[in-house]
């Protein structure tokens, strides 16, 4: 009798052992056991498409298991990143977004379908990117200071490109308007070649762009950058100043891309992922490519994307607040 009671004990404590493990180990096999599909919200061949993908081929030799890129385009991104909140934690489904859906989208959509805090558990931010402040050469100004003397003296004549209303183009000029004390006119168009086509027509005079959609048109001659929004320069344009070097101490706004997870995926598969990820995101290789992309890879782990989205959620909300911008 004592032996079987010493051996339901034991039976009972392994099973409430195994119930804390992670589901890919607990049915038998190490993690992955099968392709990860990594949901990309934005289609084919944008900026998040194209670092996502830098980064699965090189993670993926790593696993020994395929990640299979799918993109989920449509509603700033909020429509793929909802489809990963509200999928069922197979510990083999992960996002690949940017800062839009985590951040900004939720003070900016009344009927936003997820909970970026509730239905999305971190894994890690991959790359940031600065925004290039550039402006149309023939308004005759060279620098930051001489664009902010001129619009200061031509008050509300001016107008400003964004991406479409709420994107990081969009808030990066709201903030600097109210650090510069400008009133310079919002025209929101539905992509970057859209506002950079209505540069070109004369039609907009400044206006924050990613440095790839850029630089082509600064070589050119047709458009001259002011600033960068990072904290330092960007390594592929040093000779580009930051905003904040130019007397606007701490001026910040930088794109971001990171992975996320639906929100009850194992944590012990969180962290495997991001350790994975992180040892590819911080090698010399990866970097000189995200580099040629015009971005920096970046490398945190969990606890510290699910900091950086609490920390710019409070930011942007007081910006959209300051500007009036208005949900949808």
């Amino acid at each position: 009798m004592q032996r079987r009671e010493v051996l339901r004990t034991a039976i009972a404590a392994g099973a409430v052992s195994l119930g804390y493990l992670p589901r890919a180990m607990a049915q038998g096999g190490a993690w992955p056991q099968r392709p990860v599909r990594m949901v990309v919200p934005y289609p084919a061949g944008s900026s998040p498409d194209v670092v996502a993908r830098l980064l699965a081929t090189r993670v993926e030799t790593v696993l020994g298991q395929p990640i299979v890129i799918d993109n989920k385009g449509g509603a700033g991104g909020t429509l793929g990143t909802g489809l990963v909140a509200k999928a069922a934690p197979d510990d083999h489904t992960f996002v690949f977004t940017t800062q839009s859906p985590l951040v900004t989208a939720p003070r900016l959509m009344k009927q936003l379908s997820y909970d970026p805090v509730a239905d999305l558990a971190p894994v890690t931010q991959v790359a940031k990117a600065p925004f290039l402040l550039v402006a149309d050469s023939r308004l005759g100004v060279n620098n930051l200071g001489d664009f902010v003397r001129l619009a200061r003296r031509n008050s509300g004549t001016y107008n400003y490109a964004s991406t479409g209303i709420g994107q990081g183009t969009h808030l990066a000029m709201e903030l600097f308007k109210s650090r510069a004390d400008l009133s310079i006119v919002h025209v929101p168009y539905q992509s970057s070649p859209q506002a950079v086509t209505a540069m070109l027509a004369g039609q907009i005079q400044v206006s924050f762009m990613v440095p790839s959609v850029a630089v082509g048109h600064l070589q050119a001659g047709k458009l001259v950058a002011l600033g960068m929004t990072s904290a330092q320069r960007l390594a592929s344009m040093p000779e580009v100043p930051t905003i904040a070097e130019q007397g606007y101490p701490d001026f910040e706004a930088v794109a971001w891309h990171a992975v996320l997870a639906p929100g009850r995926t194992s944590p012990a598969v969180v962290e495997r992922f991001a350790t994975e990820l992180n040892k590819v995101i911080t090698s010399p290789e990866f970097k000189a490519t995200l580099q040629v992309q015009h971005f920096a890879a970046s490398g945190t782990g969990p606890a510290e994307l699910a900091t950086v989205i609490q920390r710019e959620t409070v930011m942007w909300g007081k910006v959209i607040q300051a500007a009036g911008i208005q949900p949808e």
